[in-house]
């Protein structure tokens, strides 16, 4: 919904937030997912918790909460809770403040009195959170601490020991040390929005003392709208994209009628300088696995000449698509997906000219348009938007461009083989199967999250919904990982297996999934074969798999049939029901990778 994407008018939201929600619940293009989020607040969180709610339904997640008393985040979760452990959270939110600092250090205090002041602080929030841990086990997203609004000692406050500046940035500091060895543990960085915002506005005292708002109500969408971007992102929503326009986007001026010496770009003149900024911020995201792709009207030749420019900061290596044509921008931006086996929902389409931007609106939903306007902006617009919020990086996320020039390559490769099967065998594949370890434990929590075309049953899990399952005798689990002459694609397949009935004999197939850039490489065929050995040594005798049917997954729809499963059952929804019979008599059915 536009108007919940970033710029939003946050009071138009606060004012209207029944008739959005109302909307929002009535959109048939949103497929939600249920999520049970638990506040605990040191302040009021109910108007935080009606922007959440909104922000979470745009993300096509349904939140039900639990919300705690007015300042009892501590008890409620350092303490054992009858209410918050039937209410089973998903991830539970810790929506602190300055004010909530009672103990502050005095002018006179010597440097190991505010230091013990410190650690008893930190000390109590660090209990707080094993605690949680301990009992949740689910993900915890913890506020940081806005800067005061007054400065006793004025900018020495920042310097001096003594200073609530300083304190507060030892305090968040400390936080910051905890989030970085703590998996599922995640900081809402309140300290660069309030500043964002203006923290003079953001920290009203009137909001406080009439409503105990630590935050002022105008700025709360603000507040809400980056913990959901936090949410989305662990539960994978976010994008994986870019899809780029070139005149006038990536620089100055049109290269087929201005020539490439004369578009704006590199350091002569300060739009020039703009530009060049805006190419290196979009760069950057190469770093967190963000794909750069090009989607331009343009003769190629004159397209590619922009990049050929010794000063232009991406060159043609950096994108992983490059349409350059007279095709309408829709056609190449779905075409673009379908190549990089991706849905066009991955996208964000960023194009200075309106009429573009209206067009890839209306004929192809879900990607991400922002509204840019001056090019000084396009780099603000496109951060606060949150489309990339990153809470688990893993080395798949590092190198997951340099996988995408790879895939190039193996097609280069295909087109030059008349027998398909020979041409897999030429790639040299190599394969890993094992069950779940805890190296690959925020890869595979991601991979649930993020894939929906290749997956049987669409269930979401955290990292510590995945470490509970692994751990779990009762459950059987299988992680994939798939290299060739040509790269290592690392974890791509998954299985979960529930073990049930009388004599423990079935397993219930709870999760089957598959990169789909390892699509027709025999790997589903693969982990059907180390499936049914890991089964036979557990003494299962049959295998029950789920088909739950979602606008992404009819890919796989017939995926049972082909492993040789006999369908069950279908009801009037499309979900259907399968069992296979484990005999002496099973033949492997894959011959072209090299496994384990």
């Amino acid at each position: 919904m536009k108007s919940l994407e970033y710029p939003f008018d946050a009071e138009e939201i606060l004012k209207k937030k029944k008739s959005i929600k109302k909307q929002l619940l009535a959109d048939d293009a949103i497929t939600f997912i249920e999520k049970k989020i638990a506040i605990l607040g040191g302040e009021t969180t109910q108007n935080i918790k009606l922007m959440l709610e909104l922000f979470l339904l745009n993300n096509g997640i349904k939140p039900v909460f639990y919300e705690s008393e007015y300042n009892q985040y501590y008890e409620d979760g350092m303490f054992p809770n009858q209410e918050l452990e039937s209410f089973a959270p998903d991830l539970i939110y810790i929506c602190t403040c300055i004010r909530n600092i009672v103990d502050f250090p005095l002018v006179s205090d010597t440097k190991e009195i505010v230091e013990s002041k410190r650690q008893a602080l930190v000390d109590k929030f660090f209990g707080l959170w094993d605690a949680i841990r301990d009992r949740y086990h689910c993900p915890i997203i913890q506020n940081n601490f806005e800067y005061p609004f007054f400065r006793l000692m004025g900018n020495k406050d920042a310097s001096d020991f003594h200073g609530r500046v300083n304190y507060v940035t030892t305090l968040n500091c400390a936080f910051y040390e905890y989030a970085q060895s703590h998996d599922d543990f995640f900081i809402c960085d309140v300290n660069y929005i309030s500043a964002s915002y203006g923290l003079d506005k953001w920290s009203d005292p009137f909001y406080w003392h009439m409503y105990k708002y630590a935050v002022a109500v105008p700025a709360i969408p603000y507040l809400s709208f980056n913990v959901a971007n936090i949410i989305k992102s662990i539960y994978g929503r976010n994008k994986k994209a870019f899809n780029l326009d070139l005149d006038n986007t990536l620089w100055g001026g049109i290269v087929g009628d201005d020539g490439v010496e004369n578009i704006e770009i590199g350091q002569e003149t300060s739009m020039a300088q703009t530009y060049s900024e805006f190419q290196d911020y979009l760069k950057l995201h190469k770093q967190i696995g963000v794909l750069l792709t090009v989607n331009s009207k343009n003769d190629e030749k004159n397209a590619l000449s922009g990049f050929e420019r010794p000063d232009s900061v991406l060159k043609r290596d950096d994108f992983v698509s490059f349409k350059a044509n007279w095709n309408p921008k829709s056609i190449n931006l779905t075409e673009t997906a379908k190549e990089l086996t991706l849905l066009p929902e991955s996208f964000v389409f960023v194009d200075d000219n309106p009429a573009e931007r209206a067009i890839i609106e209306g004929d192809v939903a879900g990607v991400a348009i922002p509204e840019i306007k001056e090019v000084e902006h396009y780099i603000q617009m496109i951060d606060k938007s949150g489309f990339f919020e990153v809470t688990n990086l893993s080395s798949d996320d590092l190198k997951r461009n340099d996988m995408y020039q790879e895939n190039a390559k193996r097609q280069q490769l295909q087109s030059s083989f008349t027998d398909y099967t020979d041409y897999l065998k030429s790639l040299e594949m190599k394969g890993e199967i094992r069950e779940f370890v805890p190296m690959y434990m925020s890869r595979i929590a991601q991979l649930t999250n993020k894939s929906n075309q290749f997956n049987l049953t669409t269930k979401r899990y955290s990292q510590s919904d995945i470490e509970k399952v692994a751990e779990n005798s009762n459950y059987i689990t299988l992680y994939g990982k798939l290299s060739d002459r040509f790269g290592d694609n690392g974890v791509v397949s998954l299985i979960i297996g529930r073990i049930e009935g009388q004599h423990r004999d079935e397993l219930h197939l709870e999760l089957w999934l598959m990169s789909c850039r390892v699509l027709k490489r025999d790997m589903e065929y693969a982990m059907m074969d180390e499936l049914v050995n890991k089964a036979k040594q557990s003494g299962i005798k049959r295998l029950v798999g789920y088909y739950y049917p979602t606008a992404k997954n009819a890919m796989v729809k017939d995926f049972y049939a082909l492993q040789g499963f006999t369908k069950v059952s279908e009801d009037s929804d499309g979900n259907t029901i399968w069992k296979y019979d484990i005999t002496d008599s099973y033949e492997v059915k894959q011959q072209v990778i090299d496994i384990n």
